[in-house]
């Protein structure tokens, strides 16, 4: 039937023939609602209604208007009766495609495009090469700009910036070297792609090319892609040059860059350059003050750090979850309770969200320093425990010598559907080493691949090492480390020396301290360790060989440092110190502490004496190990039973454990020692980890 006779049917309308007309987008059953008669012979009002649809975010509405027209234009083969689209309706659902990252319908107007015999221009080609990029489709985009007959600036920027940013960054080169010509979104492109996927040094060089350029002028966005390279490669020396070209260059006024000069500065090892930056900033930010507090206690500024959140909390500048996370991770690290029970107070006051990770932090901080009740009373009042909340809490009892209470909230962990991780799982078999708990520690690790799936770590065998050394067993020990799929670390060769040492098994000693000798030869632990298993053994000429053997090396050994806090003051003690202004009351305290504790039986434990010397002197050496001048020194500055908690940066000796469980015995103090190993709670002459430590 042809047109005349079509339309001069009485019985057959355009509006009856758009009602049996099938829409790709529903079946042939389905009712399907027709437009207002006058849509189909003029595209205006339907330019309008896909417009309007296209800013209500009703993409797929637009689209099924215009693919409806094409096929009722071609059913009715009337192509002089109906307008084709406007380029402007193109260019707007093109947009909308873009913004709702919709590359099957992006898809479909393209190919609306092609069949309606439309030819785009170069606004509407840009805007097809750009959404296809950001919709991650690259091919589609490199046709469509392979196809275009006319490319301006933003054609190649536009295509490069697509290929850099999902990392295809030799794709991006070779159109950027090919470029006619440049601007600084395009040197921007390269540059911070090469950034985001760490290729920081080809950046760099790229910003050299840029400079050379005559016809580039850097903006704020090129300058902080070239600092975050610059910080990443970690160099002062180019990090200066940048800066001297900001200022060269005017730029300095910009106070978007000092926040990244500063982190940069930080970055490269320059703290105090960093802070300068950071004390002329006139509007910070909390990521600013939170950055800068946190290189402070990176690079042991303890004490910069806790002034710089003071000043924070000053400033009426409100700390984020990152900022208390930050500072109660520091004093976690730098055993300052009495600071992290202050930011406690804080998150109280200005009421921190609960499940937020800065709530676990201070589970980790309770944990870490010693103090479990605390720990486990923010625990239970957390809404729903994360897992590092759970692996603290349970890292804490075993490190503070309450092996049962980690097994037991391990096992609650897993009641509650919590998928334990390899951290947990370091914290479970540091439970049973401290416990002496050999069969139990060997379920836990032999479970953590057979029943969750989990691959065993360095640290996971470090432990295991650890457990079965302690007790004894090193023809097991031996076994595993012989088919560790991965070469023993240094902590499971000092795991199993420790072993040794108690055990006093010379064969295994030695093979763990030459491997740790060939690992970290500097380490003075391996040697002082050795030496003293000579020594219990008799064997001085070794240990003359051991010391000889440092001296030839260069290597000294660590001083025992320990320190106790009084009144917020704390007071730190050496070896044989005698520079406190109250050494003589400590000296003459230890002195009858001394011999009260000899009357109840004490004897003072000489084996791990170095020196091949008189039985009194070894005592006398003894005598003034710094933790028992800490200890000392707290009885005697503190009221009747108060509790004494002192910290050491090594391991505490035997003698030196032996004796403060005589000392909170006569002096009925609680006394806790926090070594380099673990805590220890002593107790009405007892130790919490019952001498298996």
């Amino acid at each position: 039937m042809g047109r005349k006779s079509l339309n001069s049917c009485p019985s057959f309308s355009l509006l009856n023939l758009h009602k049996i007309i099938v829409s790709p987008y529903s079946s042939q059953t389905q009712s399907y609602k027709p437009l207002p008669q006058k849509s189909f012979f003029k595209f205006d009002s339907k330019d309008t209604h896909i417009d309007s649809l296209c800013k209500d975010g009703r993409i797929h509405e637009a689209i099924d208007i215009l693919c409806e027209q094409k096929r009722l234009k071609e059913a009715l083969q009337v192509l002089n009766q109906i307008d084709k689209p406007s380029p402007s309706i193109y260019s707007t659902l093109i947009q909308s495609c873009l913004h709702n990252r919709a590359l099957e319908e992006g898809k479909k107007v393209h190919d609306h495009i092609k069949r309606s015999g439309f030819l785009p221009g170069l606004v509407i080609s840009n805007r097809l090469v750009d959404m296809y990029a950001k919709c991650n489709s690259l091919p589609n985009a490199h046709k469509v700009f392979d196809e275009m007959s006319q490319r301006d600036l933003c054609s190649w920027n536009v295509l490069i910036s697509g290929y850099a940013k999902i990392g295809l960054l030799k794709e991006a080169r070779k159109l950027f070297d090919k470029m006619p010509e440049r601007d600084n979104f395009s040197w921007t492109a390269m540059i911070s792609g090469y950034v985001r996927h760490d290729i920081p040094n080809e950046a760099l060089e790229l910003f050299r090319m840029m400079k050379r350029s005559d016809n580039s002028k850097t903006n704020r966005f090129t300058i902080s892609s070239v600092l975050a390279a610059t910080s990443a490669i970690r160099c002062l020396r180019i990090g200066k040059e940048i800066h001297g070209y900001i200022i060269r260059t005017g730029l300095e006024s910009d106070e978007v860059f000092w926040s990244a000069l500063s982190d940069m500065y930080a970055k490269c090892g320059s703290l105090d350059e960093a802070r300068c930056i950071f004390d002329k900033m006139r509007n910070r930010d909390i990521v600013t003050w939170t950055t800068m507090i946190d290189r402070c206690f990176g690079e042991g500024k303890r004490k910069e750090g806790f002034d710089l959140f003071s000043g924070l909390l000053r400033s009426g500048i409100r700390p984020n979850d990152f900022t208390f996370a930050g500072v109660l991770n520091a004093c976690a690290d730098l055993s300052e309770e009495g600071v992290g029970k202050q930011v406690h107070g804080h998150m109280t006051r200005i009421g921190s969200d609960p499940f937020s990770f800065a709530a676990s932090a201070l589970v980790h901080m309770y944990s870490k320093s010693g103090n479990m009740v605390n720990a486990e009373r923010v625990f239970k009042g957390l809404p729903r425990p994360d897992l590092v909340s759970w692996t603290s809490l349970i890292s804490g009892y075993a490190q503070n010598g309450l092996p049962g209470e980690a097994l037991w909230y391990f096992e609650l962990l897993l009641k509650s559907g919590t998928q334990p991780d390899h951290i947990t799982f370091v914290g479970v078999l540091s439970a049973c080493a401290h416990a002496g708990l050999v069969d139990k520690g060997l379920r836990h690790f032999h479970s953590i691949n057979k029943k969750y799936g989990l691959t065993h770590t360095a640290d996971h065998y470090a432990c295991i090492i650890d457990l079965l050394a302690r007790s004894g067993r090193f023809e097991e020990a031996e076994k595993i480390i012989n088919k560790m799929p991965m070469q023993p670390d240094k902590f499971l060769w000092a795991s199993l020396l420790g072993g040794c040492r108690i055990h006093g098994n010379l064969r295994l000693a030695k093979r763990a301290a030459d491997a740790l000798f060939e690992i970290e030869p500097e380490n003075p632990a391996t040697y002082v360790t050795m030496a003293n298993i000579y020594a219990t053994a008799g064997m001085w000429d070794e240990v003359a060989k051991i010391r000889k053997t440092m001296d030839d090396r260069g290597v000294v050994k660590k001083p025992g440092v320990s320190w106790v806090e009084i009144k917020r003051e704390v007071h730190v003690f050496l070896v044989g110190d005698d520079s406190h202004p109250r050494s003589k009351e400590i000296h003459g305290f230890l002195g009858k502490l001394s011999e009260k504790m000899k009357e109840e039986g004490f004897v003072p434990d000489t084996n791990f004496v170095l020196h091949d010397v008189e039985e009194e002197q070894k005592e006398q050496n003894l005598f003034y190990h710094s933790e028992k001048l800490a200890i000392a020194f707290g009885i005697i500055s503190t009221p009747e039973g108060t509790q004494i908690k002192v910290f050491k940066n090594l391991r505490t000796c035997v003698d030196c454990h032996t004796a403060i469980k005589f000392i909170s015995k006569l002096t009925k103090r609680k006394i806790i020692v926090r070594d380099s190993n673990r805590f220890h709670c002593f107790e009405d002459g007892k130790c919490s980890c019952g001498d298996f430590w």
